[in-house]
């Protein structure tokens, strides 16, 4: 089996279970894992959306990623922290983006994850795509 990364940017799904099973091994310290899952929506901004396609600058966005993971590590009172976040066309419904964040004490992990998403989408070369039925159009930051 190949080394764990615990951080990633690949084009096909990803299983929450296994990335948090992989995640709890790096410490029995670990006393809570919190996970944020971003998924994608069928309606954004007023339109129905069919599908949406992630790009990216592959070597700046997994450099960004692990800077990102790197500064909340230092940040926050976090034992661990990884992030999988998918390049590919998606359906609704279909899985992105995966944090996790694990420490010995939920809010520490809260806060970490929340940090990590909010920060991810504000500093990572990773540009969205919707597919609505009336074209597409390139996706400016959301909150």
């Amino acid at each position: 089996m190949a080394a764990y990364e615990k951080v990633r940017v690949q084009t096909k799904d990803f299983s929450i279970e296994k990335e948090v099973k992989l995640l709890r091994k790096s410490s029995k310290k670990i006393g809570a894992v919190v996970t944020f899952l971003g998924t994608a929506r069928d309606f954004s901004e007023g339109k129905n959306v069919k599908a949406i396609e992630f790009e990216q600058y592959r070597d700046m966005a997994l450099k960004a990623l692990k800077k990102l993971r790197t500064d909340a590590m230092k940040k926050f009172k976090v034992i661990d922290i990884s992030i999988v976040h998918r390049v590919a066309r998606v359906k609704p419904g279909d899985q992105i983006v995966v944090i996790n964040a694990a420490s010995m004490h939920r809010k520490d992990a809260f806060l970490a994850c929340q940090w990590c998403i909010d920060t991810l989408k504000k500093t990572v070369p990773i540009w969205k795509k919707e597919f609505t039925p009336s074209g597409e159009s390139w996706v400016t930051e959301h909150p």
